[in-house]
């Protein structure tokens, strides 16, 4: 049998990314050196980038339409986080020799699907050959109306904090696929697996928030991490009632069996959900606005003076609950 021909870089281009940027005509069909986008007046850019490298952010045999998903989401997460609505997106891959068509055209397969889910276009990127690991790298565009971006630092003391949906399902998920939840049942694995697998940025819910809270952000590295990250910015405290976090039934049903779990739910990160603080006297609204998109907002804390002094974490009587790791840490 003869030895498979290797594709080339802009055979993969045309042949698997250029059909992802149709959409867009400033994209000029992924054949010059960069892409030209219009926006509307009164409107700003808002510009986000991540890389993601296997074994760091993803399992290097995970399925490619599952790296695909979470390649791109996270920065969707991150426009969520802004009330940004997402425009397009730049893809920069590093492929490996074990990466072949097959793998490429599930990978782009489900970015399609995500890009019709999202209303995103590709407009551009680079594509390498490593020796390893395999990598992708995104920078996300998006829009919102000049003004009215959310921001880490706006907490105001007597805020409130809320979470939307629930906290702790992918870091859980993640010790499931390590097999360190022995004793948990397969359906609640399964659930916890996916919310690893697939995050689910909530666009519409942070288009939504403007104009309604102060202080907002992803939960990326952790609830108590990115928590903190609010506190600096805004330069305040924050106090989080540990017995008030969302917790799905599947993180339940782990928790039954070893409770020590909890430190992971409060650490843990990958969860997507977006956290805010809102002024006092916002939970109706609030509330309407939970119904109306189906996510579920919770109120987990309170925002204090503080000077930047980080999140202090509490348990239902008050007294002060110490967590063994405050979250990710990339160095």
């Amino acid at each position: 049998m003869g030895k498979r021909r290797k594709i080339s870089e802009f055979e993969i281009i045309e042949r698997y990314f250029a059909p992802l940027a149709a959409a867009e005509p400033g994209a000029l069909g992924l054949i010059d050196d960069a892409a030209v986008l219009a926006l509307d007046a009164g409107h700003r850019m808002v510009v986000t980038t991540d890389t993601l490298i296997a074994g760091v952010h993803f399992r290097p045999l995970d399925a490619p339409e599952d790296i695909a998903a979470k390649v791109l989401r996270v920065n969707l997460s991150d426009l969520a986080a802004m009330g940004a609505q997402p425009i397009s997106y730049t893809l920069s891959a590093a492929l490996t020799d074990a990466i072949d068509e097959d793998w490429l055209a599930c990978f782009s397969k489900s970015l399609a699907s995500d890009q019709i889910r999202y209303a995103i276009t590709l407009v551009g990127g680079d594509t390498v050959a490593t020796p390893g690991p395999l990598s992708f790298g995104v920078t996300a565009f998006g829009s919102v109306k000049e003004g009215s971006e959310l921001r880490r630092s706006s907490a105001h003391p007597g805020d409130s904090v809320f979470v939307s949906g629930t906290i702790g399902d992918a870091a859980l998920g993640l010790l499931a696929l390590r097999g360190e939840l022995k004793d948990l049942d397969a359906a609640s694995a399964q659930f916890l697996i996916d919310r690893y697998l697939r995050p689910q940025p909530r666009i519409e819910l942070g288009h939504r928030l403007i104009g309604q809270i102060h202080a907002a952000a992803d939960i990326s590295d952790g609830l108590v991490a990115d928590l903190d990250h609010i506190a600096q910015a805004s330069g305040v405290a924050v106090i989080l009632e540990a017995s008030l976090v969302p917790l799905s039934s599947a993180a339940r049903t782990a928790l039954s069996g070893n409770p020590a779990l909890m430190d992971t739910v409060l650490s843990g990160g990958d969860d997507y959900e977006l956290i805010f603080t809102s002024p006092p006297g916002a939970a109706s609204s609030l509330a309407l606005l939970a119904d109306e998109t189906g996510i579920a907002l919770t109120r987990v804390g309170t925002v204090a003076e503080g000077n930047g002094t980080g999140v202090r974490v509490v348990d239902s009587a008050g007294k002060k609950k110490n967590i063994s790791e405050a979250g990710y840490r990339h160095f």
